[in-house]
């Protein structure tokens, strides 16, 4: 990893992050506060769970781990990120998007899922509520819109990924009534230990950059590997209840009143998989 490649590289970044990225505790963390606002059953019958930003497919990697019969969508921006994906979790439809335009998709997918994820993607773009508005024409009309985000400070390696902001839940509920769908709640989850780590993570400050740039030829160095392991055992303690925490959760469906309908460009080939 060049620690000068530009923020929104997603090609270099997939490749570079996909290793490391797997031992971030906070990834784990996040997953089981999506998985408990899912609510997706015994097995996921039934289910077609659309990713929004599916990066390597770690996510649904999990996803069919857990809940096997579930039908799985992932849309991402990067080529690199999409042929990952498809090697991890065959089976599953993987197709490049950029979220930003209206969506390129098969005719199948409108109005497909009945679930949806959008995890630690919208702090990457300048429109959040465009990329939500072009991404209903893959939702259900009962579709489940579960949405996590950072809130708090940001630290240089969140600036180095290609953070634009991050958020409060009044900025959050303002993007999701903009884009259409009604907020069932929002969760500040993570008290205390997420928001401990972060304050970590923010003051290594450029040296974590730089730490990652050097894990990618020798792997993390050793204190870096046990304050994840140690963070990952603190992580089942954190509380949602206090709303004082770091990681932003938000459980969201389709507004009544569908003003702004998304615009799609529909295709008839087939999708990648």
């Amino acid at each position: 990893m060049d620690v000068t490649s530009a923020p929104d590289d997603w090609e270099r970044h997939w490749s570079n992050y996909a290793a490391a990225n797997q031992l971030n505790p906070a990834q784990d963390y996040r997953r089981r506060l999506i998985f408990e606002a899912l609510a997706l059953g015994r097995d996921g019958s039934g289910v077609r769970l659309l990713e929004l930003g599916s990066g390597s497919g770690e996510f649904a990697a999990e996803v069919r781990r857990r809940y096997p019969r579930v039908e799985l969508l992932g849309l991402e921006l990067s080529e690199t990120g999409v042929e990952i994906a498809l090697q991890r979790v065959p089976g599953a439809t993987f197709l490049q998007q950029d979220l930003l335009r209206p969506l390129k998709i098969p005719t199948t997918y409108r109005g497909w899922a009945t679930h949806a994820v959008c995890s630690e993607v919208l702090e990457h773009v300048d429109q959040p509520v465009q990329l939500l508005r072009n991404a209903r024409a893959c939702f259900g009309p009962a579709c489940k819109v579960v949405i996590t985000v950072p809130g708090g400070p940001m630290s240089e390696f969140d600036r180095h990924i290609g953070h634009r902001r991050h958020f409060s839940e009044q900025i959050l509920r303002d993007v999701l009534d903009e884009a259409g769908l009604t907020t069932q709640y929002i969760s500040g989850a993570g008290f205390p230990f997420f928001n401990l780590y972060r304050l970590a993570v923010i003051a290594r400050g450029k040296s974590l950059v730089s730490d990652l740039q050097s894990s990618t030829q020798q792997g993390l160095p050793l204190p870096a590997r046990l304050a994840m392991r140690l963070f990952s055992l603190l992580f089942a303690f954190n509380s949602s209840r206090l709303k004082l925490g770091w990681q932003l959760v938000s459980v969201s469906t389709l507004s009544t009143e569908r003003h702004l309908e998304p615009k799609v460009e529909t295709s008839k080939e087939g999708a990648r998989s």
